[in-house]
């Protein structure tokens, strides 16, 4: 179990790379290993070209493809069993005669759930599910909520003074640092889209930009009193909308929060005060704090839904 839990960890590693190519695809990694050595890996690069295992199998030297069939293949999430945009990887599998497949998790996509994993079975090929399962469910939650719950992955996130304040007076005020700043355009660079309310962005005309980081821009949103959140929410689950950053003020986030449409909230804290403001969310009952660090000065705190006992 040490050496399948080492393995799929490579797998996680490989599969991370994948953050913005791969989607809307899930992010997947995949090793090969014969006699305690990795003879080929690959991850899935870019939507429509090859995935993990037809990348690790490429992979694999001349000189050791005749090891393949006492080899063991890890694959972070369940080998597609349908015709996509590429042929069933798990039929590649089988063709290649593998000795023993490892997969992390079960895919949740209504045209795989089970079928791969069932295909590879019946063609006598031992496997094994569910190592470091937690961990590849995690790295694919997008993808796992937008599947399984039918809307997006939602992360509210905020920027407070030190006593618990939005803004200044009423009016905007600049909270984020350099660092705090840059580590908020990674978050839009790797999400699909990212909402403000109608009040923000009549008030801040906020650009939404990836302007100090690398990657795309998230779909630009405004909620506004004439669209339902549950019809919006709804609206992006049908537009393949499969994560969302809120960054609206006080109401919007609100809304979002006793909707209990969230899944993740980011709330960075500011050494500095203001005689008085909006005041900052409350954070919901459930939360459950993930992680926490601090960038100059700044503390940046991940909560997410507690895990019921």
């Amino acid at each position: 179990m040490d050496t399948d839990r080492k393995y799929m960890q490579r797998c996680l590693q490989l599969a991370a790379n994948g953050i913005q190519g791969a989607r809307p695809n899930p992010m997947v990694g995949a090793v090969i290993v014969a006699d305690g050595r990795i003879i080929g890996e690959g991850y899935h690069v870019r939507c429509g070209e090859a995935h993990a295992e037809v990348n690790a199998f490429n992979s694999v030297r001349p000189e050791d493809e005749h090891l393949i069939g006492a080899s063991t293949i890890y694959v972070s999430l369940e080998p597609c069993s349908h015709y996509g945009k590429t042929p069933p990887c798990a039929d590649l599998i089988i063709r290649k005669k593998v000795h023993r497949v490892v997969v992390g998790c079960i895919d949740p996509f209504a045209e795989v759930q089970g079928r791969g994993i069932e295909r590879i079975r019946q063609a006598g090929i031992e496997v094994t599910v569910g190592v470091l399962e937690e961990e590849c469910r995690w790295l694919n939650r997008r993808f796992f909520t937008y599947h399984s719950k039918h809307r997006p992955y939602i992360i509210l996130k905020w920027a407070q003074t030190a006593n618990g304040f939005i803004d200044d007076h009423g009016r905007a005020l600049q909270i984020s640092n350099e660092q705090t700043q840059m580590l908020s355009h990674q978050l839009r660079a790797e999400e699909d889209a990212i909402l403000v309310g109608h009040t923000t962005e009549a008030r801040e005309h906020p650009q939404l930009t990836v302007r100090h980081w690398h990657g795309p821009n998230p779909k630009r949103i405004v909620l506004t009193h004439g669209r339902p959140l549950s019809q919006l929410i709804d609206d992006l689950y049908q537009h393949g909308i499969q994560s969302l950053i809120v960054e609206g003020g006080l109401q919007t986030h609100e809304a979002f929060i006793h909707a209990g449409l969230w899944d993740e909230i980011r709330v960075e804290t500011a050494p500095l005060t203001v005689a008085d403001g909006t005041h900052a969310p409350q954070l919901p009952a459930n939360v459950s704090l993930l992680r926490q660090t601090v960038c100059n000065g700044h503390t940046v705190c991940r909560y997410v839904v507690e895990k019921k006992q």
